[in-house]
Parts: C-alpha cells; structure tokens; sequence
C-alpha cells in the first residue's frame, strides 16, 4: 500500500505522487513488518480547504477528489493508481486546476520500485516522469526514461512508498512515537528525495468512531486498530544545503493496520486541505501459492 502524497493545488508546491499516503516509517523490520497484510481496496477521497495562511496571497477555497486503487499481495507486489484532480482559488482572483495521475509498482521486499507520475496545470501540456529503482547491494540505483533520461544513485536506506507504510505500521505496533526514513517516490522531476520524520499517536480501538465514514463501517474494518499518523517531508538537499528544518509540507491521517487511510489533512504551510473518505470498497485478491510468500 502506497503512502500517497498529493499532488500540488498550486505550481509553488512541490508535485507529488500518490502514496500517499498513498505513500512514511521499527519493529525487526523483517520480523514484524512481515506479519503486515495489506488490503487491496479502491478509496475516494471529497477534498476542501480546511486552513488558509499568509494574508494577501490566501487561498479562499479549494475543491477536488481523490481516486486511489491499491492491489496485489506480497507474492506478486504490489500496485498503486492514483487520481487527484483539484481546483485552487485564490484571494486575488487567480485559480489553479491541476490534475495528477499516477502508477506504480512495488515488490514486497521494497526492492524494485517501477512508476510513471503524469501531471498538468491548467490547460498547459502534462508533465510526465517514467522511471525504475532497483535496490542492490548497498544503494539503489534510479533509471529514468522521462522527463530526460538519466541514471543515477541513491543511498541504500532510502526507501520506497508501500515499505514507507510497512515500517510505519511496525513502528506503530511496537508502541514508537518517532519515527526517520529517507524517502523516494519519483515525485518532481524524478530525482527528488525526501527526509521524513513520522510522528506516531496513541492507537484507536475500532469501536471508537468520532467522524463516521465507509471504512469504519466496512464488516472487514470494523475490528482493526488504527493509529494517528503525522508525516513531514523535508527536502534532503536543501536541508543538508542551507540547514533548513522547515517541512516543504506535512500530511496527517489515521492509518489503519492494514494500510487503509482516512481522515486527511494536508499541510502545504500556507493552506491546508481536507480529505474525507467517502466511498470504499474492498478489492479481490488471488491468494498467494504453496511455496510463495
């Protein structure tokens, strides 16, 4: 399951592929984190603008949805799409739409890491960022086909979304409050990498519902622990550059115990958006064969 973050409602923030939260994340990772069963499930999220920061160049609303479809299991991996397509107005007239559409593909040891992110603004031509990571030995190596080809590496405790969320639900079971990882997703030009700092809280009972919506009525979800989840991102080479400690955004939700996500908010510094879940549905998956994971 992919944390997938959002992609921008404005061109001043950073583009980002789903997962995540759909994909951020220590129990043995191999240990506990393989007891970790995620749920395929297709989730639509109704977004709008729950804070606005900085005066002037405030933004005075925001609507759009979210379309995310998680499938697969851990012998065959697993795979991500996602669709937001949001609008931006601001105070001073101007209105931003953007539409985000992403695939990726992730094996269950956090391995491989296929994606394509295509992204437009407005009326403009898309942006498109194709790309493979392999894990080896003691990097990982990043093979870019758009939007230039490119081959470059990357430090071997970087990790990729769906094992971004596995270490956070280890981490969670194990009773941590505080959790680091290095991130990469292909967001941006497909070199970005991120410095995350996750912030777990005290787990939520199934049974303690204070904002109902299809997840915590769903028969398979009704039983399941869930945790609040804060994730910020910072931007690993303008922090090693300049020392700079302020997150280029957070993200917060309740993560289920099976990777499921609700109640959303996302923290762009000067607006913050809402995401509710309002539909759900759990997917079919073919049951692993003797012998395979």
């Amino acid at each position: 399951r992919r944390l997938y973050r959002f992609s921008s409602l404005s061109s001043d923030v950073p583009r980002a592929a789903g997962v995540a939260l759909a994909g951020a994340l220590l129990l043995s990772a191999s240990a506990q984190a393989a007891t970790i069963s995620f749920l395929p499930h297709q989730a639509s999220y109704d977004l709008s603008l729950l804070k606005s920061r900085n005066g002037a160049a405030a933004v005075d609303s925001a609507r759009g949805r979210i379309l995310y479809t998680f499938t697969g299991s851990a012998c065959e991996g697993y795979t991500s799409e996602f669709r937001q397509v949001s609008e931006l107005n601001g105070s001073e007239g101007k209105s931003t739409l953007s539409d985000l559409r992403s695939t990726s593909w992730e094996d269950a040891e956090g391995k491989t890491y296929r994606f394509r992110i295509d992204t437009r603004m407005n009326e403009g031509n898309a942006s498109n960022v194709d790309g493979i990571a392999e894990r080896t030995g003691d990097h990982v190596t990043v093979t870019l086909k758009q939007p230039v080809a490119k081959t470059f590496t990357l430090d071997g405790s970087t990790v990729f979304p769906t094992e971004q969320i596995r270490r956070i639900i280890a981490a969670a079971r194990e009773g941590k409050s505080l959790l680091e990882l290095t991130v990469y997703d292909g967001s941006d030009n497909g070199e970005k990498v991120y410095n995350t700092l996750t912030v777990i809280g005290k787990p939520i009972p199934g049974d303690k519902v204070a904002t109902p919506d299809p997840s915590t009525s769903n028969d398979a979800m009704k039983k399941l622990t869930r945790w609040p989840v804060t994730v910020s991102y910072y931007d690993r080479d303008a922090k090693s550059n300049s020392g700079e400690q302020t997150p280029t955004y957070a993200m917060s939700f309740e993560l289920y115990e099976n990777g499921v996500s609700r109640a959303l908010k996302l923290d762009y510094n000067d607006f913050v958006i809402a995401g509710k879940l309002d539909k759900f549905e759990v997917k079919s998956t073919k049951p692993c064969k003797p012998g395979e994971k």
